[in-house]
């Protein structure tokens, strides 16, 4: 479900997001919550790993055309979807979808065609040179590393392509304890995904800032701010 932080973030997002940008998205509250904020964009294109029921909205109001894009204009690219039962009804024998070979879809120099790349992907935490843990509790793997390295990657190469790690500033334990997901340094085991030579954009609920090219010291003050 998406809340108050969520949304903050998918606004954030969003400004982000110039009309005939191709979009790169997950699952989770987060991509739904940027989706519903772009109802007033033109002419988008998806190109991603992967989505869910938040896009139907946009393909139907003629939001999401993909008639920018220079690999597969007019379609929507993916590998696989994740949904409700109306989503997989949506995309049956809908010619306006293409799903292909993941091997094809995350490679960064396919990715790096289409104009204006956005790369909106999560994170566990952040530290203060801007590494990204997005699989791993410390010690603990929590999940898999996805396309993140794949779409970073292949948006900052892009024509006004633009990477973005978007994450809430905290998160609630089961034990009701709240951690920071900016941190001043990884946990003790956490891997580190996404690379600081990589990270454009961070988003939080409390606002955006772009770290790249920025030294350590800037880094860790943009951050902080």
């Amino acid at each position: 479900s998406v809340d108050d932080a969520d949304r903050a973030i998918g606004k954030f997002c969003a400004e982000l997001i110039e009309d005939g940008s191709t979009l790169q998205m997950g699952i989770g509250a987060i991509p739904d919550a940027v989706l519903s904020c772009l109802h007033q964009h033109k002419n988008l294109g998806v190109h991603t790993e992967m989505f869910s029921d938040g896009i139907i909205p946009l393909v139907e109001k003629g939001v999401i055309n993909n008639k920018n894009k220079s690999r597969h204009p007019n379609k929507s690219v993916t590998s696989f979807a994740i949904g409700t039962k109306k989503l997989y009804d949506y995309v049956n024998d809908n010619s306006s979808f293409n799903f292909l070979d993941i091997a094809y879809v995350n490679n960064p120099h396919i990715i790096r065609q289409n104009p204006k790349v956005i790369a909106i992907n999560s994170a566990i935490e952040v530290d203060l040179t801007g590494q990204v843990c997005s699989d791993s509790i410390g010690h603990k793997i929590y999940s898999g590393t996805g396309g993140q390295c794949d779409f970073i990657y292949g948006s900052s190469l892009a024509e006004e392509g633009m990477p973005v790690i978007a994450l809430p500033s905290t998160s609630t334990g089961s034990n009701g304890i709240v951690h920071n997901k900016i941190v001043p340094m990884l946990k003790p085991g956490a891997g580190v995904v996404t690379t600081r030579n990589h990270v454009h954009y961070v988003v939080t609920e409390y606002g955006m800032v772009d770290l790249y090219g920025k030294s350590i010291r800037q880094r860790a003050k943009a951050l902080i701010s």
